[in-house]
């Protein structure tokens, strides 16, 4: 079930970081529940090889690492027994999974009152929680409409056009190249994120700082809905997040790639949008100007500078934000 669910989510058949956080973390307890009797020793390393195989398979999505951390953490208390730090590590499991699933529901509710009668939307790739602010506002009875991205390379936009279509929500289905033209037909654009940085800037699927770009330009709000869980605590000490690059035949087929001689293809699965471009974030702890981005990490995530010798923080690289 671990490496599964890791070869899932590092080929994307897991997608959207609040999925990717509770699919780590519930493979974490089930394989906690299958390791043999041994020494607590002997557990707390197996559990941290596993962590640390979740780990890697994606270094953008902040939620991972956050996620594993959350649960992680609760193997450095001291227990009498093997089995009552098993069973402490299931219910801390059980309990992040819960709070994850509420906490896009609990955003859905926020976010559904900056959506107003007539609004036009857009938004980009396939966010769970920019998706629960549009349903639920179409459950309240709110009538609006939405622009949906097709989000190349790998069209996820399909999926958010199913959920759309699927809640009663008229919908135009677009190009990624053709989201400038329709801007200024637009109110307000609304999108997902995979990791925030204590500045505020926010990592999202390629195309969307171009997308905030041309928002800025046209005067269009845009807002972020996203899990507390997403925001990134190494941003504290400067470090960058490392923005993916993917495989480039997801872009160009290695047969057709193979005909060219001075052509490489890039293929960065994740793009960043200035802090000055965003308006508003919408989390299950309330809306917040992006500036305001470091309180969340410190008061709700709870992080402090011992916490970064753990290894759990992750997504320190190249990627930058600017």
């Amino acid at each position: 079930m671990l490496s599964l669910t890791a070869e899932k989510i590092k080929n994307m058949e897991i997608r959207g970081a609040g999925r990717i956080a509770r699919a780590a973390v519930r493979a974490l307890g089930e394989y906690s529940s299958t390791l043999p009797a041994g020494t607590l020793p002997e557990f707390r390393e197996k559990m941290e090889e596993a962590a640390s195989l979740l780990l890697s398979t994606r270094p953008t999505a902040v939620s991972l690492p956050n996620a594993v951390h959350a649960v992680m953490s609760v193997l450095r208390r001291d227990f009498s027994t093997l089995e009552e730090a098993r069973e402490e590590f299931s219910r801390r499991c059980e309990a992040f999974i819960a709070a994850s699933e509420q906490a896009v529901r609990r955003i859905g509710e926020i976010g559904a009152h900056h959506i107003r009668d007539g609004d036009v939307l857009l938004t980009h790739c396939n966010s769970e929680a920019a998706l629960a602010c549009m349903v639920e506002a179409r459950k309240r009875g709110r009538d609006f409409s939405v622009f949906a991205t097709e989000v190349r390379p790998r069209n996820q936009g399909l999926l958010t056009i199913r959920t759309l279509d699927d809640a009663g929500i008229p919908t135009n289905y677009i190009v990624d190249s053709a989201a400038r033209t329709f801007m200024n037909e637009v109110d307000l654009v609304i999108v997902g994120a995979d990791a925030i940085s204590v500045n505020g800037a926010v990592v999202n699927k390629i195309g969307t700082s171009l997308i905030a770009l041309a928002a800025h330009e046209s005067r269009t709000r845009v807002m972020v809905a996203a899990e507390t869980y997403k925001f990134a605590p190494r941003t504290i000490l400067g470090e960058y997040i490392a923005i993916e690059e993917r495989d480039p035949a997801e872009v160009l087929s290695p047969e057709l790639a193979g005909s060219f001689s001075h052509v490489r293809v890039r293929n960065p699965a994740f793009d960043v949008t200035p802090a000055e471009y965003v308006d508003l974030i919408v989390t299950e702890a309330g809306a917040i100007p992006p500036q305001m981005a470091y309180i969340i990490i410190r008061d709700l995530l709870g992080w402090d500078i011992g916490d970064f010798t753990h290894g759990y923080p992750g997504n320190a690289g190249g990627g930058r934000e600017k």
